[in-house]
């Protein structure tokens, strides 16, 4: 019986699903999900022999996505699963080719709290190595959001997040020493909240 697309893929995020049907990845071999929940978005990777870790604030996501780790691929060490913040992870610099960073930046306190947490999943990321974030902006509803102080605002969807616009993300892309190896994509939910997909190549 052949395998369905939630088999082979699981709920994956559509623009993380995009760079794997571009074989962006395929010479990856180490993959770090910052911010993993249970699992969502390393389901391909399980599967197809990465050595795949994870990191997650939330203690019962750790015990779902260990869970899923030993259905989907035993040989990967259910240790490689860590209960940690994103910007007090206990790996060392240049670890992974690949880090995904997806819906965990825009829970940044304030400037200071996002920079420590962005600085420390670049750290961990080898020369060479692909950053896959997607993140809360106000591209596209600028005027729609209400700013409460220290780059955190009020959507219309009723949520509070911190927020990037373009600018900011091409001035971490230079101040980092990266390049974009997609361009800089945003996709406006009914003007309620803007999401945007940030893809960043370690020189």
């Amino acid at each position: 019986m052949e395998n369905t697309p939630q088999q082979l893929y699981g709920n994956i995020d559509i623009y993380l699903f995009d760079q794997v049907l571009k074989g962006r990845f395929n010479d990856c071999k180490k993959v770090l999900d910052v911010g993993c929940g249970g699992g969502r978005n390393i389901v391909y990777f399980l599967q197809n022999h990465y050595d795949v870790y994870g990191v997650d604030p939330n203690p019962n996501a750790v015990t779902e996505v260990q869970a899923l780790c030993k259905i989907l691929a035993p040989a990967n060490p259910v240790k490689n699963f860590v209960n940690c913040t994103a910007e007090s992870m206990p790996f060392e610099d240049a670890t992974f080719d690949l880090v995904i960073c997806s819906a965990v930046l825009h829970f940044a306190e304030d400037s200071n709290h996002f920079d420590a947490m962005l600085r420390s999943t670049w750290r961990v990321l080898k020369p060479g190595g692909y950053l896959f974030a997607r993140l809360a902006s106000d591209i596209g509803i600028e005027d729609l959001v209400i700013p409460l102080g220290n780059s955190r605002y009020a959507l219309p969807d009723g949520s509070e997040r911190f927020l990037v616009n373009e600018q900011i993300l091409l001035e971490y892309t230079q101040e980092l020493n990266g390049k974009l190896f997609e361009p800089i994509k945003t996709t406006n939910v009914q003007n309620l909240r803007c999401m945007t997909t940030w893809c960043v190549q370690k020189n």
